[in-house]
């Protein structure tokens, strides 16, 4: 019968092989996954700074519409303060 020692070296061998696969195999999805992540945030920012876009001409049209509610809402005041 083989001693132990004679029968542990070869798995680990094996096994330390199997773990530099999984490392290298590894490292190559993680680096497929780090490139989609990169795209997809470039991506989010692109739509970041046209929402924002869009968003500052809404509001300055927003704005406009602000101004004729308040000054409306200004006369009916005075209308209802002189009733």
């Amino acid at each position: 019968m083989a001693e132990p020692q004679d029968m542990i070296l070869p798995l680990l061998r094996e096994v330390r092989g199997d773990v530099g696969e999984i490392r290298a195999a590894m490292r190559e999805g993680f680096t497929r996954v780090d490139a989609r992540f990169d795209k997809l945030e470039r991506r989010f920012d692109n739509l970041r700074e046209a929402v924002n876009g869009e968003s500052v001409l809404g509001r300055y049209a927003a704005a406009e519409d602000e101004e004729r509610l308040e000054a409306i809402e200004k006369r009916l005041a005075r209308l209802e303060t002189r009733s």
